[in-house]
């Protein structure tokens, strides 16, 4: 058991944090270590979906202050500070959340696609208090999420909002019971990767690369996307299936 445990299930990769004794603070080291670990999920073809979670009941409490100098290093870094904030990942990432998901933590979390939360995670920007910036997407991904009212809210109070708060306002997907997190994400990563992959990666990166771009130019976006998913012949074999009867009379998979 390191600082960053790395497990894989089939195609699916969960990345724990597990610094108990600070809260899952990163620290330099972890950050590093978070890095590769995405790294590694990135150019793995047999990796389909990561799922980032910490041990021991918590998400995470951000960077570990006690590290600040050496994290400082990397305010201008490629990857950000945390690791992988600043990465392009190009295969879909899941939140597993539990506890406190605070300041550099939650930053982490809005780096997935999608944030699923124990029912007693209390959730925010806690480093107001002490003067630290959001240096690892916080000012530019929670407003997308969430809108720029409801973004300023949390960002100039550091106000902490409980899981109901967080699903009531789109900052999580999911709420679950205590604990339940990551059997949630692993449910949804599960029901995602029984799909044709090809499609679900081009229509991912065709959001991400669209998003703040004129409508035209991210309507281009997507076709060009579509145009290398219909090439690559899975169009084709979704249509055979369907013609033999698979996926008829509406029936699709529930979470």
């Amino acid at each position: 058991m390191g600082e960053i445990n790395i497990k894989k299930h089939g195609h699916i990769t969960i990345i724990s944090i597990n610094r108990y004794n600070v809260r899952n603070a990163v620290g330099y080291k972890t950050s590093k270590m978070l890095g590769n670990a995405f790294l590694d999920f990135n150019m793995d073809a047999e990796q389909h979906i990561a799922i980032i979670t910490g041990e021991n009941g918590i998400f995470s409490a951000g960077a570990d202050l006690n590290d600040a100098k050496a994290m400082s290093q990397e305010v201008l870094g490629e990857n950000g500070p945390m690791g992988f904030t600043r990465m392009k990942i190009v295969k879909p990432v899941i939140a597993a959340i539990s506890g406190y998901c605070v300041a550099g933590g939650l930053e982490m979390a809005l780096a997935a696609d999608i944030r699923i939360a124990d029912s007693d995670s209390m959730i925010g920007f806690l480093e107001r208090r002490f003067g630290v910036p959001l240096i690892d997407g916080g000012t530019q991904r929670l407003p997308l999420i969430i809108g720029i009212g409801r973004a300023l809210d949390m960002i100039l109070t550091g106000k902490l909002v409980s899981a109901d708060e967080a699903k009531s306002i789109g900052l999580v997907n999911y709420v679950t019971e205590h604990g339940k997190s990551l059997d949630k994400a692993m449910e949804i990563a599960k029901l995602m990767d029984s799909y044709p992959a090809v499609t679900m990666l081009n229509d991912r990166l065709a959001l991400l690369e669209g998003l703040s771009r004129p409508l035209c130019e991210g309507l281009r976006i997507e076709a060009e996307y579509g145009k290398k998913t219909i090439d690559s012949g899975i169009v084709e074999d979704g249509a055979q299936k369907f013609i033999a009867g698979n996926g008829r009379h509406g029936k699709i998979d529930k979470l």
